[in-house]
């Protein structure tokens, strides 16, 4: 799968409402970034999603409490990383179980399914651990970002 494949292919617009409807139940961000960067391992991976996490001033929420999607379609390679707050409360286990069900729509050719269900997992989470202020308001953009 090339990067151009992978994003022809996503519904942006799916994506955005899934990050809305997330974001509506908790004081928590949730972004999606697709790279063309092209890391080789899952540490690298990992290693890109938390430079972008930072590149990106997602640890700049109120409440440490936001959550980045990386995708890296040409090397088939996927990353999340949640700030502090997020994985205080959420732990490794929480990480590795979303992993597995996204993985499993991303080998089944269903991307913006798996990108969808990272975020809804990650709005779950988010509502459950950092419910909605009545103040709060919209901290980072929602978009679908590349490079």
């Amino acid at each position: 799968m090339n990067h151009t494949e992978f994003l022809n292919q996503l519904d942006d617009s799916q994506i955005l409402r899934a990050i809305g409807a997330a974001e509506g139940k908790s004081s928590g961000e949730i972004r999606v970034f697709i790279t063309k960067k092209r890391p080789a391992t899952g540490e690298e991976t990992l290693a890109l999603a938390q430079e972008t996490f930072a590149r990106l001033g997602m640890t700049k929420t109120k409440y440490r409490n936001g959550i980045l999607l990386l995708f890296a379609p040409a090397t088939q390679q996927f990353g999340m990383v949640g700030d502090s707050g997020v994985h205080e409360k959420c732990g490794d286990d929480f990480w590795r179980g979303v992993a597995e069900k996204l993985g499993a729509l991303l080998k089944e050719g269903n991307f913006t399914g798996a990108v969808v269900l990272g975020i809804e997992e990650a709005g779950a989470a988010l509502a459950k651990h950092f419910p909605r202020d009545p103040d709060d308001r919209n901290e980072l953009p929602d978009a679908v970002e590349r490079d």
